[in-house]
């Protein structure tokens, strides 16, 4: 099992000094996705770019545990890893507490991670309106209502799922050129009074090379969405939450 492990991070877990592990492979493919190499791949030779067996992963991160505060999950989509609660274990027995970044789209996983080993901190992606989440397909997948309606259920279980934990947790959305006050209608209510992050989408390396044609978002384009989540009593906020797969 390869990885690509990111040594120390100072924005992907909030106030604390991490590592971050991204696992490869994805069960959506968002165009507007900045890593090629995390969605598309299964790993690259250990040893380039940053790609490195799990278990060396592991061996930095408890080399070095006197010097971190965290450690990260992401991806690619990290619940994907068949091994994720084990994963979990070992890191915690290391003093180090885990933070969670997930898509939402598997709420069977989340809800054994909760009860077996649950990390200390989830941040859940809010792409689109649940009910657009069908156009986030991987393109051999044939997407029809029923499936369309079944993907909106799984993150709308995660979330409740997250909501209803006692763990520390966020929600992040970017402000995508396809985005727009219906979709936050939409999402606000998955979100409790737990911190909404909006970020500006950038164009570059992203998954379908027509996003990186598109108009950068400004700072006037992520208020907007803020100022809309906030109307609906939202704790939103604009900036930079890390994090790789978006």
């Amino acid at each position: 099992m390869n990885v690509l492990l990111r040594k120390t991070s100072l924005v992907d877990y909030p106030e604390k000094i991490a590592s971050v592990i991204f696992f490869a492979a994805c069960n959506l493919r968002c165009p507007w996705c900045h890593n090629r190499e995390l969605v598309l791949s299964c790993g690259e030779e250990v040893g380039r770019g940053g790609w490195v067996s799990l278990d060396q992963a592991l061996a930095h991160i408890r080399k070095r545990r006197s010097m971190l505060g965290g450690v990260v999950l992401s991806g690619g989509e990290p619940t994907l890893y068949t091994k994720l609660t084990e994963l979990i274990v070992s890191i915690k027995d290391f003093g180090l507490p885990v933070k969670l970044d997930t898509n939402g789209m598997n709420p069977s996983v989340l809800e054994t991670l909760l009860r077996k080993a649950p990390p200390d901190y989830i941040a859940l992606d809010l792409k689109l309106a649940p009910d657009r989440y069908a156009e986030l397909f991987p393109p051999s997948h044939t997407a029809g209502a029923a499936s369309a309606e079944q993907v909106g259920l799984a993150l709308k279980q995660s979330a409740a799922l997250i909501r209803d934990s006692v763990l520390t947790h966020e929600f992040r959305t970017l402000a995508l050129p396809n985005v727009d006050e219906t979709d936050i209608d939409a999402l606000a209510p998955l979100v409790d009074e737990a911190l909404w992050s909006f970020r500006a989408f950038s164009s570059g390396n992203c998954l379908d090379p027509i996003w990186n044609t598109f108009a950068d978002s400004s700072m006037a384009d992520v208020n907007k969405l803020v100022k809309r989540a906030r109307e609906l009593g939202k704790n939103a906020v604009g900036g930079n939450f890390g994090g790789e797969g978006n």
